[in-house]
C-alpha cells in the first residue's frame, strides 16, 4: 500500500508496539499531527520540549521499553537537546523524531531551521537525516533496534517536511541486520572461567553494580551470586534498586556521597566485580588511590567502557544478564563449597570480611540530628520510604534532594529509582515522573524535588493535571540552590553567591492555579500524617516541605580526594 511519510512514521511506531508518544507540535511536524488521530497511539502533550524528552526518558526507565518523543524543527529540536544528552549519559533507550524544513531549503537558513543532526551527534547513539521517503521505514526499524540493543541510548530521526508529505509503497522490515553493528551479548567462556576462579579464591570480594544490571534485567541473577557466595553489594546511583536495601549484604551507594561502609569496603577489597558500571569520577574519587589492592573484573556490553578509567585485570565484554547466567553455570559446576589450597570450605568463607563490614556499618551509619522544631530532609525521605514500603517509583531532581533520596529511601526492586546521573540535569525529575506514571499507572510515583530545580520544568504541572496523573511532588524547600550552597559553605568560606532563592513562588497556590492539590509542611510532627494524606489523593499533588535551611548531605568526598577521605558531618 502507498502511504505518505507521515503515515509511514505512525504506522511504523504502531508496529514497534509504541503505546505513548510525548511531544509538542509545530509547523515542521504538522503533517504528522494531522495523521496522528488515525492511529492507536496515545499522545501526551508536554508544555515544553524539554518536558517531552524527559517524560519519554522516564517512561523508558520505568518500563524498560523504548521511549518516544516527537518535536518540531529549530527551537523545538534544540529545546530537546538537554534531555537527549541526559538520556545519552545514562544509557536510556529513546527515539526522538524531529521535524525539519523541506530538503530544498536545508542549508539556506530557512525559518526554524537548525542542523539538529550536527548538534546532537555527540549526544546520541546514532542519528539520521531522512532525505528519501523510501528510506523511512528502514530507518525507523534501525532506530528502535539501535536504541534498545547493546548499550542502550537515544537515537534521533530528523524528518524534513517534504519527506513527510511524499508517498511511496510501504513495507516495514520484519528484522534488521547491520553489518557494522553487532553488540556482543554472550561472554567469552575463557573469561568466565577466569572470573569464577577469582571468585572462589577471593577473601574480601565486593560486587560493584551499575545501571547495566537494571538495563539488562539482571537483578535476580546478581542477587543469586551475592547470596550464594556471601559477597557484599554496593551500587552506583543508576543501579539503586538492583539489590534489596533490607538485605544484610547491602552496603548502600558508594562514591562522593556514598556510605562509610561502601567506600571503605571497596577500598579494602581484594576483588571487585564491576558489573554494568563505568567507574565514573563520582564513584572513584582520586583515581590513583582507588582500590589499590583489588583485582578488578569489569563486565560491560560496551567495550569502550572497559579500561577507560581504571586498569582492569579481567575484562569481559558481555550483557550483564548473559554473563551472570554463564558465571552461575560455571560456579555450580565446581561449587564454592569445594575446598582448595587457596580457599577453605564455604559457606562462611567470608565471615571475617563480613564482620569487618558490619563494624563499619555500625561505626558510621547514615544518620542525622533530628529536631523537634525544624524538619530535616532525611526524615522526610525516611517517612516516604516507610509509607510506601519501598514500592513506589521515586524520581528526583538534581542536587541535595537527589542525594537524600538515594541515601535514605530503602529501594527493594529495580526500575524504582529514576534520576539524572551522568549529566545531572536539574528539572529532570518531574517530567520523568510523568513518563513513569504513564508507564506504571498502578504504582505510586513520587518526585523528590528541590525548590530550585522544580521550577525548571514546573510548567509540566499542566501536563500532569491534563492527563489525570496522580504524580506526587515532594519539595524539600530550603530557600537555596542547596548543593551549590553546600560547596560554598565547605570550600568557599560561606560565600553564598547567587545561591539564595530570595524570591520564590507559593508552591501551594501554584499547585492550585494549575488544578492540582497543594500542602505545606513546617512541623516535624506532622510529616507522616500530611504525606499519607497527600499520597492517598488520586490527583497531582505538591507538598512543599520547609526544611532546615543549611542541612548538608553527608558523607561527602571533596573533589580530588580519595573516597576514604569523607566529610562525615
Amino acid at each position: 500500500m502507498e502511504l505518505t511519510g507521515a503515515q509511514i512514521l505512525l504506522e511504523s511506531l504502531r508496529r514497534e508496539d509504541v503505546e505513548v508518544v510525548f511531544g509538542f507540535p509545530g509547523g515542521a511536524v504538522i503533517d504528522i499531527y494531522d495523521q496522528l488521530p488515525n492511529y492507536p497511539l496515545k499522545h501526551v502533550l508536554a508544555r515544553h520540549e524539554q518536558g517531552a524528552i524527559h517524560a519519554a526518558d522516564g517512561y523508558a526507565r520505568a518500563s524498560g521499553r523504548v521511549g518516544v518523543c516527537l518535536v518540531t524543527s529549530g527551537p523545538g529540536a534544540t529545546n530537546a537537546v538537554t534531555g537527549i544528552a541526559t538520556a545519552y549519559m545514562d544509557s536510556v533507550p529513546v527515539v526522538i523524531i524531529t521535524g525539519q524544513v523541506p530538503t530544498p531549503l536545508i542549508g539556506n537558513d530557512a525559518f526554524q531551521e537548525v542542523d539538529i543532526v550536527g548538534i546532537t551527534r555527540p549526544c546520541t547513539k546514532h542519528n539520521y537525516l531522512v532525505k528519501d521517503v523510501r528510506d523511512l521505514a528502514r530507518v525507523i526499524k534501525e532506530a528502535f533496534y539501535l536504541a534498545a540493543t547493546g548499550r542502550p541510548g537515544p537515537v534521533l530521526i530528523d524528518l524534513p517536511k517534504d519527506v513527510q508529505q511524499a508517498k511511496c509503497e510501504y513495507k516495514y522490515p520484519k528484522t534488521i541486520k547491520m553489518r557494522s553493528y553487532n553488540p556482543t551479548y554472550a561472554p567469552n567462556p575463557k573469561q568466565v572461567a577466569k572470573v569464577a576462579d577469582v571468585v572462589r579464591k577471593a577473601k574480601k570480594p565486593i560486587i560493584y553494580a551499575g545501571g547495566g544490571v537494571i538495563a539488562s534485567a539482571a537483578s535476580d541473577d546478581l542477587i543469586w551470586l551475592a547470596r550464594t557466595h556471601d559477597i557484599p553489594v554496593t551500587a552506583t546511583l543508576m543501579a539503586l534498586g538492583c539489590f534489596p536495601a533490607d538485605d544484610p549484604l547491602w552496603l548502600g551507594m558508594l562514591g562522593m556521597h556514598g556510605t562509610y561502609a561502601a567506600n571503605l569496603a571497596i577500598s579494602h577489597a581484594d576483588l571487585i566485580l564491576a558489573i554494568g558500571s563505568r567507574f565514573d569520577d563520582r564513584v572513584t574519587g582520586k583515581l590513583s588511590e582507588f582500590a589499590k589492592n583489588a583485582k578488578i573484573v569489569h563486565i560491560d556490553i560496551d567495550p569502550t567502557s572497559i579500561q577507560k578509567n581504571v586498569a582492569v585485570h579481567i575484562p569481559v565484554v558481555a550483557d550483564c544478564k548473559s554473563f551472570l547466567a554463564a558465571l552461575r553455570q560455571t560456579l555450580e559446576a565446581a561449587p564454592a563449597g569445594a575446598a582448595t589450597e587457596e580457599a577453605p570450605p564455604a559457606p562462611g568463607r567470608h565471615a571475617a570480611w563480613l564482620e569487618r563490614i558490619d563494624a563499619w556499618k555500625a561505626e558510621k551509619p547514615l544518620t542525622y540530628a533530628a529536631d523537634s522544631k525544624v524538619i530535616k530532609p532525611q526524615q522526610v525521605v525516611e517517612v516516604i520510604s516507610r509509607l510506601t514500603k519501598g514500592q513506589a517509583v521515586i524520581t528526583t531532581e538534581v542536587g541535595q534532594n537527589q542525594m537524600w533520596a538515594a541515601q535514605f529511601y530503602q529501594f527493594t526492586r529495580p526500575r524504582s529509582f529514576i534520576s539524572s546521573g551522568g549529566l545531572g540535569t536539574m528539572g529532570f525529575g518531574f517530567p520523568a515522573a510523568i513518563g513513569a506514571q504513564m508507564a506504571c499507572p498502578d504504582r505510586l510515583v513520587i518526585d523528590v524535588a528541590g525548590d530550585g530545580s522544580i521550577q525548571m520544568c514546573i510548567q509540566e504541572l499542566a501536563t500532569a493535571v491534563c492527563y489525570d496523573l496522580p504524580v506526587k511532588i515532594v519539595i524539600l524547600n530550603n530557600g537555596y540552590l542547596g548543593m551549590v550552597r553546600q560547596w560554598q559553605e565547605l570550600f568557599y568560606a560561606k560565600n553564598y553567591c547567587a545561591t539564595c532563592l530570595d524570591v520564590a513562588p507559593d508552591f501551594v497556590k501554584l499547585a492550585e492555579a494549575y488544578g492540582a492539590a497543594g500542602y505545606r509542611l513546617t512541623d516535624p510532627g506532622q510529616v507522616e500524617s500530611v504525606l499519607a494524606e497527600a499520597f492517598a489523593l488520586p490527583k497531582t499533588v505538591i507538598v512543599d516541605v520547609v526544611i532546615d535551611r543549611e542541612e548538608n548531605v553527608a558523607p561527602m568526598v571533596p573533589a580530588g580526594k580519595s573516597i576514604t577521605e569523607m566529610i562525615l558531618v
